[in-house]
């Protein structure tokens, strides 16, 4: 049986459990990110967060920090530890406003023997492995490195077989995201393309799972965007469609004003606490919730032999 690679080993995907497969305990943008809001460097805070996700019922976190964002993964081993709550790390990139200079004066290949490093020895001088690749586009635009980023993250997976996460501003450029992991041999079925739900476009996000591609809706609670009943429309219209097997739910709880632990909300505890009660409400069973935070996570997480 294929396994997920997490902090503090690999385990069994029937391990998992129920699981956010998009969130951010530890973070530490680049000084030209002038909005700090975005950093989360209390530990303290961000483990006490943690503690809340797991009373309210939570399993698994994936963390999608990356090297450019600051990544530190003796802290996510400490609170794996400390929680008993698995989490999931990441090795790659964010967006090209925040890659370091060796992104630009490496070759393609040198980043992806650093990525293969990641999963394979571990991250940051820790003993602790990623679980996942990720690789980010601009809005509306793909840049040149993030491009050459996203071949090296295409490379870093066939060799280690690891799944990929995608970061894509404002939900677009996801079709040609995919198109570029596609283009190096990358099988789709091992790739989300995140927060596909700020494009709330339902066209969309048929031609994304139809690509064998999962989409994620990470946005839950952001009112600032729109309300979650087009979240619930957007999800329905992939279970119409036959497409819940392709459907991840988090709620990238990535600042300190969305974290109750940092004096904001709502929260981790918002998914467990609030959306899923309302998704049963407005029609959905236990098995389509079990689905889309049990089985999927771990479908997507579990390619490690």
């Amino acid at each position: 049986m294929m396994k997920v690679r997490t902090v503090l080993g690999d385990i069994e995907p029937t391990l998992l459990g129920t699981t956010y497969s998009h969130e951010h305990l530890w973070t530490n943008p680049p000084a030209t990110q002038k909005d700090r809001d975005l950093e989360l460097t209390d530990y303290e805070a961000s483990v006490s967060e943690l503690w809340r996700f797991k009373r309210a019922g939570g399993d698994a976190l994936v963390d999608a920090t990356t090297l450019d964002y600051g990544r530190d993964a003796s802290k996510l081993v400490q609170m794996s530890l400390e929680t008993d709550v698995h989490v999931i790390a990441t090795s790659g990139f964010n967006k090209h406003i925040y890659f370091p200079k060796w992104v630009e004066a490496l070759s393609i290949e040198e980043i992806a023997e650093k990525l293969i490093r990641d999963v394979t020895i571990g991250m940051d001088g820790t003993k602790a492995k990623a679980g996942f690749l990720k690789a980010g586009s601009w809005n509306q635009m793909i840049h040149p490195l993030e491009e050459k980023v996203t071949r090296s993250v295409a490379r870093a997976q066939l060799e280690t077989g690891a799944p990929i996460w995608l970061h894509t501003e404002a939900g677009t450029m996801g079709m040609e995201m995919l198109d570029i992991l596609e283009d190096e041999g990358v099988d789709l079925t091992k790739v989300v393309v995140g927060h596909s739900d700020r494009n709330a476009d339902p066209y969309y996000h048929l031609q994304l799972v139809r690509r064998g591609a999962y989409v994620q809706f990470d946005g839950s609670s952001k009112i600032k965007y729109y309300p979650d009943s087009i979240r619930v429309s957007l999800i329905k219209n992939l279970l119409e469609n036959g497409f819940i097997n392709h459907l991840l739910i988090s709620g990238d709880m990535g600042r300190k004003t969305y974290l109750h632990a940092y004096g904001g909300g709502p929260g981790f505890e918002y998914i467990l606490k609030k959306l899923i009660p309302r998704l049963l409400d407005e029609g959905l069973t236990q098995k389509e919730i079990d689905t889309i935070f049990i089985d999927n996570p771990s479908r997507w997480l579990a390619q490690f032999e």
